[in-house]
């Protein structure tokens, strides 16, 4: 089978699926959420929210490191002019989740978040973490090592 020919790209495409329904199941168990379809829900709803605030070659690479579904859904988010606080992140998931509170969000993120960390791996990770307010290690499941001034505004 060569590349580019038809059958190429239906086994891609094939692999690609089963890389997203592998994610969402990841965030299924992570989140101990009771179906995929909902693991899916918030998985797609919480990368949406980071699509806008992870920009230059970080948001490639992370794009290019997921199943081509997520990163599709990091790639088409226009970048945030004023990056969130990880409270703020939460908060703001919180409003896209029908009947979500900031504790239930702050659940949700850090599910989808430390799943995805496993996904990409350790150093893709620090090069997001390093673009994004203190606050967001302990969403992404790692622990906060650095202190700063602005850390009162983190979780």
């Amino acid at each position: 089978m060569k590349p580019g020919t038809p059958e190429a790209v239906t086994k891609r495409g094939a692999t690609d699926s089963a890389r997203w329904q592998e994610l969402t199941e990841s965030v299924r168990e992570m989140g101990q959420y009771t179906t995929r379809a909902e693991a899916e829900r918030v998985t797609r709803i919480v990368l949406s929210a980071l699509g806008g605030h992870v920009t230059g070659d970080e948001r490639v690479a992370l794009a290019q490191a997921l199943p081509r579904e997520a990163g599709r859904v990091i790639a088409s988010q226009i970048p945030a002019t004023h990056p969130l606080t990880a409270r703020e992140f939460v908060e703001s998931i919180a409003t896209r989740i029908e009947g979500a509170t900031p504790a239930t969000a702050r659940w949700d993120v850090s599910s989808v978040l430390s799943t995805l960390a496993e996904t990409i791996g350790t150093t893709l990770t620090t090069r997001i973490l390093a673009q994004l307010p203190p606050g967001y290690a302990l969403l992404f499941g790692r622990a906060e090592l650095a202190t700063t001034a602005n850390s009162s505004a983190a979780l």
